[in-house]
């Protein structure tokens, strides 16, 4: 099925939008969310998700001088006030976790439930300590097995249609521009996490070697209350990876 359309603040926003129940706004990781992944439909049955392809990504234009972290979070926060629910619940994937994080941070008062899987955005080792598997500039078959569990599982680039391998080229440009420097992390946002109030779920690839679920429990012990929940069997995209676990946790987490 198509992607659906959504203006916001004069952007014009490819949303992907799946199943019924609590509404849930998705931000995608590193790529974006593939619309034939099996987590969608699972998870679809207890919520409305609510994906959108930020700026730079699949096929959303970013307009001029839209390049920075600050940017997105703002325009996500433009998005809750879009969207006509009361309240939401987030989801962040890696690089969307991080957005995730400093949206709820900002917003309280619009989020009912916080999930955040496997994300970058803070620093926790000193100056010479790379807490973040360095993305850009590692091997790719390297990156491929610290990614995933099973690295078969890893999306195959030459069984991709031409379109396909051009949406996750702009996916890599964007996660480039928003993410290179400083690399994944925002240094304000470590101090921030206190901040977070509502009921919040961190999930974690048990194989991830992109960040660590070590780097994970330290993430989740800032935000107070938050539940840390470790998914076997899966690397940094437990989602793709392990759709029906994750969508069973998520969906036990929103029903609570």
């Amino acid at each position: 099925m198509p992607n659906e359309r959504m203006t916001v603040n004069g952007i014009e926003l490819e949303v992907l939008r799946r199943g019924a129940g609590t509404p849930l706004l998705l931000l995608h990781g590193m790529d974006t969310v593939p619309p034939q992944a099996r987590f969608l439909d699972r998870l679809g049955r207890d919520a409305e998700i609510i994906a959108p392809s930020s700026p730079g990504f699949g096929n959303t234009k970013r307009p001029t001088d839209f390049d920075t972290i600050y940017d997105l979070v703002h325009l996500y926060l433009a998005v809750l006030d879009e969207l006509p629910y009361e309240k939401v619940a987030l989801l962040g994937l890696s690089f969307g976790g991080w957005l995730a994080a400093e949206v709820a941070v900002a917003c309280r008062h619009r989020l009912s439930k916080l999930i955040l899987v496997d994300p970058v955005g803070i620093k926790l080792g000193g100056p010479t300590t790379r807490d973040i598997l360095d993305v850009f500039n590692v091997n790719p078959a390297e990156l491929r097995r610290c990614s995933w569990h099973d690295p078969a599982k890893a999306p195959d680039f030459d069984a991709m249609s031409d379109e396909e391998l051009v949406i996750h080229a702009r996916n890599w440009e964007a996660l480039c521009l928003y993410a290179w420097h400083p690399f994944m992390y925002n240094p304000q946002l470590k101090q921030w996490l206190g901040r977070i109030s509502v009921p919040t779920l961190m999930l974690w690839g048990a194989s991830d070697r992109v960040v660590t679920p070590d780097y994970g429990r330290a993430y989740s012990g800032l935000i107070p209350g938050a539940r840390f929940e470790i998914i076997e069997e899966a690397g940094h995209h437990p989602e793709l990876e392990q759709p029906e676990r994750f969508a069973e946790r998520v969906a036990a987490f929103l029903k609570e």
